[in-house]
């Protein structure tokens, strides 16, 4: 059937409306989540978003503009509370100890005087020029000291010539018991050394005045060495603290020995102690610790 131009028209004209209203419908169908109630979005402008302003020229050259979803809703974080660290606590508690006290080196102190001066004895005197040397010998310590001593009244011996004018035998009261390289320490009959007897022949047999005698007192000692005569000693080790053996000899007699017999010469004194040349070394002991040394050989001393 044909249908004239003019009817034609009509009916587009007719559908233009329906048209609209059936888009419109779409439309708030879409935004209002169906026919419900009526949910305002919120705006959200992006760089890209595009707003049609009420008014504004429809021809206008537009940039088309995806459709954009409804904002959902975006929990906003919760602020979490972080502890200072004065708020932490510590896991193990350190003590830091506090510092000790650490004991100071003291000045040392010399004792009280033990010996004042009696008999017009000065309180103390020391002898200049006595020369001590080291023994070439583990035992020769006597036949050294003889050597230093009599080089101190000018006389010129050596220490081997003494060692060798020594007789030898078990009893140190008469000569020299063992080997004069023989290991220290030991009493007769084995390696030992000799007695203040055989050493005062020795010197005397070579024009040095010496004489032998056990018993000597401290203030004997003193006496001498304020007279400026050193004094030959009999002591133990260098000079510490010992005691006698009693010792009988093949010769049937006794005396007292002690092990690590050794000789020292004395060349000063003060009111607390001596001053003792040992072979090349000269150091100070006081009264109580060479009284206890000088006693263990019963006082034996040669004196000038």
């Amino acid at each position: 059937m044909n249908v004239s131009p003019s009817k034609s028209n009509r009916y587009i004209y007719l559908s233009i409306p329906l048209v609209i209203l059936l888009a419109t419908g779409a439309f708030f169908t879409i935004r209002t989540q169906g026919f419900g109630y009526f949910v305002t979005p919120t705006l959200t402008i992006t760089p890209t978003s595009t707003i049609m302003m009420i008014g504004a020229d429809l021809n206008a050259s537009q940039t088309a503009t995806p459709f954009q979803p409804l904002p959902t809703d975006t929990p906003t974080p919760t602020s979490t509370f972080t502890p200072t660290p004065t708020d932490t606590p510590t896991a193990t508690a350190t003590n830091t100890p506090l510092p000790t006290n650490t004991p100071q080196p003291q000045p040392t102190v010399k004792p009280l005087p033990t010996n004042p001066p009696v008999d017009g004895l000065p309180a103390s005197y020391q002898i200049s020029g006595v020369a001590g040397h080291a023994q070439s010998h583990m035992l020769s310590c006597e036949a050294r000291a003889a050597a230093d001593w009599a080089a101190f009244y000018g006389v010129s011996l050596s220490e081997n010539s003494i060692q060798s004018a020594f007789p030898s035998t078990d009893n140190p009261e008469t000569g020299f018991v063992g080997n004069v390289n023989g290991a220290w320490g030991q009493i007769p009959p084995d390696d030992y050394g000799v007695h203040a007897n055989p050493v005062a022949t020795v010197l005397r047999n070579n024009g040095v005045s010496a004489n032998a005698s056990k018993g000597v007192s401290l203030t004997e000692l003193r006496r001498q060495i304020a007279s400026g005569n050193p004094v030959i000693v009999w002591v133990v080790g260098s000079v510490w603290g010992g005691s006698g053996v009693s010792y009988t000899a093949s010769d049937g007699s006794s005396t007292t020995v002690a092990y690590y017999e050794h000789v020292v010469i004395l060349t000063g004194y003060d009111e607390t102690g001596f001053t003792i040349v040992d072979g090349a070394s000269t150091y100070w002991r006081s009264n109580a610790a060479f009284s206890s040394s000088f006693g263990a050989l019963n006082n034996m001393a040669i004196t000038h």
